[in-house]
């Protein structure tokens, strides 16, 4: 009778492991990222303060789909440096996460190194911002500052509860001292924080921005804060089409007129290549403890008009401004080579397929989230979850063996 259990109990305990192991299998490989994979595909490193923790009762949003077919050609998927074949890298000392080198008139990446690894934008997402506010705001439109305005955090233009601003003078606090309390009075003009949010998420996935969500206008960090080198160099190239921001950006001084009993406020473009590397055409830096620095920036040489998005780069071992304009420069040789672009500005937003192969039409409403997460997908098609079903079968195989035990014990004891 013992050995009649036991080859019952041996069948049991093989069946159930097998039957496991092929439902966890499958668990295993969607948690785990394909080999090869580059870092960061879905979301930026994790951050190094609380500055993205969800306020109480909310969750952190899922990441952003991540579109089947890398936007701007098959080498933008790539993880290094994609430079055109047979061309000598860049200059050393960079220390960009994630960078590209494009043509502003054509669009042509002629270089790159990482470009749709999702990081921090840091204060590069006013350009965004400021993209909906000259396509929704007239220029000599009067904003009057609010206390909730003047009080944000910091760099700030020093704006004044009750002082009276155009549209114009605020974009220049933007775009050259980025100034988080213009940004928030945008934001309160545009009909509040989270509908300018809104309004800057819809913008970004209609022009084709698809590892971008901005979780707050300034570039502060938060929740789901995500872009890409790729990312910030279309929404620079769409920017600068438009003539108010290109202009803004050119601003080297400003000085917005005296408001609310205060004196006026001089500004000083923060961007430190303006009016030393030549041909320069202006750009946007940024920095937060999560994003480290980012920058943006385009000039102009031999009827070539190039400019960089560097993210995630460090002060050291040389400022950032002039990393940036060693890739400017070595963007230009490839240019005088006429060397072969690794890939292209493309504004057309495809759908997108999620990361267990659904597609997914990219949404271009007010829901700032830009696409459907692979998570999210996965809980609409099977509500149930692996986990319960792997613990139904678990409890089914112990009925069945059960029976199978009984049954043997009867047989061995007849």
């Amino acid at each position: 009778m013992h050995s009649v259990v036991s080859r019952s109990l041996k069948v049991f305990t093989t069946t159930l492991a097998a039957a496991l192991l092929a439902l966890s299998v499958p668990a295993l490989a969607a948690a785990a990222p394909p080999a090869g994979q580059c870092a960061n595909t879905q979301a930026p490193p994790p951050p190094v303060d609380t500055s993205e923790k969800p306020a109480p009762g909310k969750q952190a949003p899922p990441p952003l789909a991540v579109p089947a077919v890398p936007v701007g050609g098959p080498r933008m998927a790539e993880c290094g440096l994609i430079t055109p074949d047979g061309a000598l890298n860049p200059p050393d000392g960079n220390t960009a996460a994630s960078w590209v080198v494009q043509d502003l008139d054509s669009g042509a990446i002629v270089a790159a190194k990482d470009p749709h690894a999702r990081q921090r934008p840091a204060s590069l997402i006013k350009t965004l911002l400021a993209l909906v506010v000259v396509t929704q705001l007239q220029p000599q439109q009067t904003i009057v500052a609010t206390k909730e305005d003047a009080e944000q955090e910091c760099t700030c233009v020093g704006l004044v509860a009750g002082g009276q601003y155009t549209v114009d003078q605020l974009l220049h606090g933007l775009l050259m001292h980025s100034g988080n309390d213009v940004a928030h009075a945008f934001a309160t003009a545009l009909g509040g924080v989270d509908p300018t949010v809104a309004k800057m998420n819809a913008l970004a996935a209609k022009i084709g921005a698809l590892d971008t969500r901005a979780a707050t206008p300034s570039g502060l960090d938060g929740p789901g804060m995500s872009a890409s080198a790729y990312d910030l160099s279309l929404i620079f190239h769409y920017a600068m089409k438009q003539p108010e921001f290109a202009s803004v950006v050119a601003t080297k001084n400003f000085e917005i007129p005296a408001a609310g009993g205060k004196p006026p406020i001089p500004l000083f473009n923060d961007n430190k290549l303006l009016g030393v590397y030549p041909g320069f055409l202006g750009g946007k830096t940024g920095f937060t403890d999560d994003a480290r620095h980012t920058y943006v920036g385009a000039a102009q040489r031999k009827g070539k008009r190039l400019a960089v998005v560097m993210l995630r780069a460090e002060q050291k071992p040389t400022k950032v401004v002039d990393q940036a304009a060693k890739l400017l420069d070595y963007g230009f040789a490839l240019e005088d080579d006429r060397a072969t672009p690794v890939g292209q500005i493309t504004y057309q937003a495809p759908a997108t397929t999620s990361e267990n192969g659904d597609p997914s039409v990219l949404a271009d409403g007010g829901t700032g989230n830009g696409g459907t997460s692979a998570a999210a997908s996965a809980a609409k098609e099977d509500p149930f979850g692996v986990t319960g079903w792997i613990i139904t079968l678990v409890v089914f195989l112990i009925i069945v063996g059960g029976f199978v035990v009984g049954h043997q014990r009867k047989r061995a004891a007849g």
